[in-house]
């Protein structure tokens, strides 16, 4: 069976879903929606998801292919989360993971910045963040 025979969008959440790109399992889009208790809320916000060849060994390879302004997200949209790197399990599942980014959204982790000019905005002036993250959010994620 190929997988044209068959629905693969798999559903998480009302929020998420996510399934293969064509026919290669091993390169998978999803979509978040933004949580409505952050900034993000009313964004749609497309992920490239690529399964190594010993997944779940290793962990995915995830990142936002729409632009977020976030500390823990950088301009090429790699996502600093421990989970995607040295707190990996093969116990974990793609919902966990992408559940997880979505947590990410709503209670970023300036400690732990991948761009420390937005952590140290997100620390000293939350308003400021908030704002410049709803502006991304709408004219990247809303077109």
């Amino acid at each position: 069976m190929c997988l044209s025979d068959c629905c693969v969008i798999l559903y998480f959440s009302p929020f998420i879903w996510a399934g293969p790109v064509g026919e290669d399992m091993f390169h998978w889009q999803a979509t978040i929606m933004g949580p409505s208790d952050s900034p993000f809320t009313g964004g749609l916000f497309l992920v490239n998801i690529h399964f190594p060849p010993d997944y779940p060994f290793k962990p995915p390879k995830v990142s936002f292919r729409t632009k977020v302004f976030h500390p823990n997200i950088n301009s090429n949209g790699s996502i600093c989360l421990d989970i995607l790197k040295e707190q990996w399990s093969p116990a974990l599942t793609i919902s966990k993971v992408l559940l997880s980014i979505c947590s990410l959204l709503t209670d970023p982790n300036p400690d732990d910045p991948l761009v420390p000019e937005i952590a140290h905005m997100y620390k000293t002036d939350r308003a400021k963040y908030e704002s410049t993250a709803r502006s991304w959010t709408q004219k990247y994620a809303m077109g």
